[in-house]
């Protein structure tokens, strides 16, 4: 891991302590706030673009992947399957 990675995740720790602590003391929107950066350092952290990120909202948004008819709109589109690899 790369120096810089290594301060971006003790940031990430830091804020997620800020955030529950804004939590605990009913600062929710917040809160909110910096769940967003916590979003963006972790897309940074693992190297994950925002079109990446937006192809798979897209995804989520759509109707269950194991209806056919999704399946056949989702071919229509040409837009491919998100696959989770670990």
């Amino acid at each position: 891991m790369h120096n810089s990675d290594e301060q971006l995740l003790a940031i990430l720790a830091t804020l997620e302590e800020c955030r529950d602590a804004l939590r605990l003391d009913g600062w929710s929107d917040t809160a909110q706030l910096v769940s967003v950066a916590l979003l963006d350092l972790r897309m940074k952290i693992n190297r994950i673009g925002d079109a990446e990120l937006k192809a798979l909202c897209e995804e989520i948004m759509l109707p269950d992947a194991s209806d056919e008819s999704s399946r056949d709109e989702r071919a229509q589109r040409g837009r491919p399957l998100l696959r989770v690899v670990k």
